[in-house]
């Protein structure tokens, strides 16, 4: 057998030869024995096509083919991942707000939490009103005076006192 071999690997020249039919009729029906039997040689045999049909014209140069676009298949790896991760977030969310739900409708203390609750709303709305309304001497006046007409120092005296006492405040008449 002519067929150089090292171990149990081929020579590569020896299969290109083959391909492009110029390996001697001895050599080629030895080559095509070892095929029948040989996987490891197939597989090379099957490498080696794929070499020649991408070698350009008589040269060397080994025009491997153009591989899909990377990006792409990255930017719709990218869009699978994304929309699993957001499909799995709204799913956790829907189920942790039904929890939640399920186990606040099945709570006995209920209805004496939510009247604590309103409770605390009422005192706190009543602290900050108390907070922001102005004290009664904010402004630094006690007394007031007003210059009526002769005649009319009763009644109008009448109304100071009665939009003071609707007001909460107090007034006094006469001194």
């Amino acid at each position: 057998m002519t067929l150089s071999q090292s171990g149990n690997k081929m020579n590569p020249d020896k299969l290109f030869d083959y391909l492009e039919g110029r390996l001697p009729a001895g050599e080629r029906s030895a080559l095509e024995e070892r095929l029948i039997s040989d996987k490891q040689l197939q597989r090379e045999l099957a490498v080696a096509r794929q070499i020649q049909a991408g070698m350009r014209g008589d040269s060397r140069e080994v025009v491997l083919p153009a591989r899909p676009d990377v990006t792409e298949k990255g930017r719709k790896m990218a869009l699978r991942v994304g929309t699993a991760f957001i499909v799995l977030m709204g799913v956790n969310v829907g189920f942790g707000l039904w929890l939640i739900a399920r186990h606040e409708t099945r709570n006995p203390n209920h209805e004496l939490l939510e009247n604590q609750m309103r409770q605390q709303i009422a005192k706190s709305l009543e602290r900050a009103a108390a907070t922001f309304t102005p004290a009664p001497n904010a402004l630094g006046v006690s007394e007031i005076t007003v210059a009526v007409a002769v005649g009319k120092l009763d009644a109008t005296a009448d109304e100071v006192v009665t939009i003071t006492s609707r007001f909460g405040g107090s007034a006094t008449k006469g001194l």
